[in-house]
């Protein structure tokens, strides 16, 4: 019965998105489907329905909405701008020294935003005239800001690793973003590296020289939206505050910070608030089908049949990590990120815990894994956000994105083999 219930699971969820359903309510509908084969349908219904609810019902998905709101108000408060500033300050007179200053905007802008769609739109729309003008081909403009968007994912505060943390079962949010650190700026540095090989192949232009009053004046100009990675991240390592009272905190800072600078008005609020709204919503729908189809999952067996085939492969960790990698990689390409972590993180994290795999060190590899597949279609939203800004295709852009997908796939198995990597500052602060 277990494997009829996963053949229907499998094919209706397909079938569903093939048919162009939107993902959260083909997870809920297959979820259902799958549910009907052993339950009567009204009582499959209410289970459903009360799943869905039981897996929004927890205080650590509120900082959430907060997070978003906060990246919203960074987009329209001036503090994304001051970290492209800062980022062009330091950069910006190195030949190509655009791409670099997106790359290391991009980790800024997540490291107090966390989000790759937003990082995406914010610096497409700000570097990509610039980069027009400057003479640098669009299409590579475009991979570089699509693929160094996804490092704000790794590199905390980051929505994905809150909601690994509930689909794992507790492991503690405090280590998984300081886990992220290291990586994340790992990548970047990789994407700076792969950058630097198509700067000096198209001798693309340097920029002019900053004076050291200058980089004085932008860093003092960009140093209170720095200053919130202290408060917020040193706030959570420190037990001062959980990560979604950190979340409501980021929240009012930038919000005083962006009046402090005098680019928000009380006028703003309404469309900020409505599409963090928004975007909560989606977040929302897509996090209660997940937990609801994990349920059903988990009632028929399900996890427990894959692992156990996953188990009889191997008993090398290596090899289940490169399999499970692998799985990853191809579920991205079809399954938007937070669904794939709450679907994925209860059939995986038991195998990898079995063989002695750190549940913090599988949650920076899973997020990694699925950051890929966020620049690839037919899902990639930060790919199709990426190409939107900048009124290009996606055919135009994949032959110059495949060098930073190597990269980014070479970070991953380094990552994967290397735990310390991702462990040795958890373990630092005693996480």
């Amino acid at each position: 019965m277990e494997y009829i219930t996963i053949i229907i699971l499998v094919l209706s969820f397909i079938t569903l998105m093939g048919l162009g359903v939107p993902v959260a309510w083909s997870l809920g509908f297959s979820s259902l489907l799958t549910l009907m084969v052993t339950v009567a349908a009204v009582p499959s219904m209410t289970t459903i329905a009360q799943r869905m609810g039981a897996g929004l019902n927890s205080f650590s998905l509120l900082a959430i909405p907060f997070f978003i709101l906060a990246g919203e108000i960074m987009n329209k408060g001036g503090i994304a701008n001051r970290l492209i500033n800062l980022a062009k300050a330091l950069t910006g007179r190195l030949p190509g020294g655009l791409l670099y200053v997106n790359v290391i905007a991009a980790m800024l802008f997540g490291a107090i935003a966390g989000s790759a769609v937003a990082a995406a739109s914010a610096l497409g729309g700000i570097l990509g005239k610039r980069m027009d003008d400057e003479g640098y081909p669009k299409e590579l403009g475009v991979a570089v800001n699509v693929t160094s968007s996804t490092t704000g994912l790794v590199i905390p505060p980051s929505n994905v690793l809150i909601v690994y943390s509930l689909a794992s079962g507790g492991v503690s949010i405090a280590a998984l973003f300081v886990a992220g650190y290291i990586p994340g700026l790992f990548m970047g540095l990789l994407l700076m590296l792969t950058a630097a090989y198509f700067i000096k192949k198209k001798k693309l232009p340097a920029g002019e020289p900053t004076s050291f009053r200058e980089l004085g004046r932008v860093f003092f100009s960009a140093a209170p939206s720095l200053t919130l990675l202290v408060i917020v991240i040193g706030g959570i390592v420190m037990g001062v505050f959980t990560a979604t009272e950190a979340s409501a905190i980021a929240v009012l800072y930038c919000l005083g910070l962006s009046f402090f600078y005098g680019e928000l008005k009380a006028k703003d609020l309404p469309a900020i608030l409505l599409k963090s709204s928004a975007t909560t919503a989606v977040v929302a729908m897509l996090i209660a089908t997940s937990m609801a189809m994990s349920w059903v999952m988990s009632s028929e067996d399900i996890p427990q049949s894959i692992s156990a085939v996953l188990l009889s492969l191997s008993d090398n960790k290596f090899v289940i990590l490169i399999i499970i990698n692998l799985i990853l990689l191809f579920v991205g390409i079809f399954m938007d990120m937070t669904p794939a972590v709450l679907i994925f993180t209860p059939i995986f994290l038991p195998v990898v815990t079995e063989l002695g795999i750190d549940p913090v060190h599988f949650g920076i590899i899973m997020v990694l894994n699925l950051c890929i597949g966020l620049c690839t279609p037919p899902v990639g939203s930060v790919l199709f956000i990426g190409v939107g800004v900048a009124k290009t295709s996606i055919s135009h852009v994949v032959k110059p994105l495949l060098p930073f997908f190597i990269a980014m796939i070479i970070g991953l198995a380094i990552i994967t083999i290397w735990p310390q990597m991702t462990l040795w500052l958890p373990s630092l602060f005693g996480l």
